[in-house]
């Protein structure tokens, strides 16, 4: 998996310590990192993670107004990012409720920062797919670095709004992304009332990909839940 690929994920550090969140931040910078962010409390990691929607959070389970623990759950009915937890608490009973509530690795201060980067990096491996510029489909190919589809022998641009539609859809390839979820991804934290649109934008992908829009084979319609794309394999 190239490397850059997992440097361009956005990383949240929450913890009340500024030493300590500036050390951290500077381990993952080193190493190549380029998003990263940082809360100090509870109600802004909550806050935080709304507005920036990072892609890996790094919670301390002590915090002023809290715990991360708390945290996770709350964030978790927003967001399904992956969760490690590094913290001074090294009883067996913090480490198992932390990944029995579904943290995803729990590191001990103090660590070494070769551990914390072996971590982070083996977490996101294990939660993201690396980027593929081309995508094959039933009748056409997308082609991610142009914005374009290929069908035919034709070439088809995207707008942006179909664009990022696709590449959500293709980074679940074959499983069923919900209308809330996309909707939310195309105009923001608000979605509400943008279904008629999302429809519209759907119908305009079909004409562009498959060969009968009206039977769509690669951009499939579940009923009551969302879409999934088919690549073809």
């Amino acid at each position: 998996m190239d490397k850059l690929f997992l440097n361009i994920k956005k990383i949240m550090l929450v913890d009340d310590e500024p030493e300590l969140l500036k050390m951290v931040t500077e381990i993952l910078k080193d190493d190549g990192f380029l998003n990263i962010i940082t809360a100090a409390s509870f109600h802004e990691a909550v806050s935080t993670s709304k507005k920036e929607k990072p892609d890996l959070a790094i919670l301390d389970v002590m915090l002023p107004d809290g715990d991360g623990f708390s945290l996770m759950q709350q964030m978790h009915t927003f967001t399904h990012i992956p969760i490690i937890f590094l913290t001074a608490k090294d009883e067996a009973s913090d480490k198992l409720a932390g990944l029995g509530l579904g943290a995803d690795d729990y590191i001990i201060k103090p660590f070494m920062p070769q551990e914390l980067l072996l971590r982070v990096y083996a977490v996101l491996r294990r939660c993201y797919k690396e980027d593929v510029s081309l995508v094959s489909l039933e009748d056409c190919i997308i082609d991610f670095s142009r914005a374009e589809i290929n069908k035919n022998g034709e070439t088809v641009a995207l707008t942006a709004k179909e664009y990022t539609l696709l590449e959500i859809l293709a980074r679940n390839d074959g499983k069923i992304v919900t209308i809330d979820s996309i909707c939310e991804a195309l105009w923001g934290d608000n979605p509400f009332g943008y279904e008629n649109s999302l429809n519209t934008h759907i119908r305009r992908i079909r004409e562009k990909i498959e060969s009968d829009p009206s039977k769509p084979v690669s951009l499939v319609t579940v009923k009551g839940l969302g879409y999934k794309l088919n690549l073809r394999k």
